[in-house]
């Protein structure tokens, strides 16, 4: 017997415009933080490497909770520009913490580069759960 399809075009619908959200905050990210990281991640950097999937996950988790929660592709839109708000700002705040961020991952110190992770990680757990209420 045949799994129901009737639904493969929302899945469709949403898992693309999940897809290009994530691409979208990837481009975004990389293109507001000083540091180069994908230059830095062909050369080996560690640090760039933690730092950027930290920031990845800490943007899908509230994204994940918004194509979960969502009425509307508008509505998805409307809560993944928020959740890329939000990532962004914890980035500032990591910016604001150690203020010289860029010059810690660029010189690949991973110890920085998991606290800026774990913070986006955290970040992001938080903004999910506040989507759901």
């Amino acid at each position: 017997m045949l799994p129901e399809l009737s639904t493969l075009p929302a899945f469709a619908a949403y898992f693309g415009f999940g897809v290009c959200f994530l691409a979208l905050f990837c481009t975004v990210h990389i293109w507001l933080t000083p540091q180069r990281e994908l230059e830095l991640i062909r050369h080996g950097n560690q640090a760039a490497a933690i730092s950027l999937v930290g920031a990845l996950l800490g943007f899908a988790a509230p994204l994940a909770s918004a194509m979960a929660h969502s009425v509307s592709m508008l509505d998805l839109a409307v809560w993944g520009v928020v959740a890329l708000v939000v990532q962004w700002l914890a980035h500032v705040a990591m910016r604001l913490l150690i203020h010289d961020l860029a010059a810690q991952i660029e010189s690949d110190n991973r110890a920085v580069a998991v606290l800026a992770a774990g913070v986006a990680v955290a970040v992001g757990v938080v903004n999910a759960a506040a989507m759901t209420s």
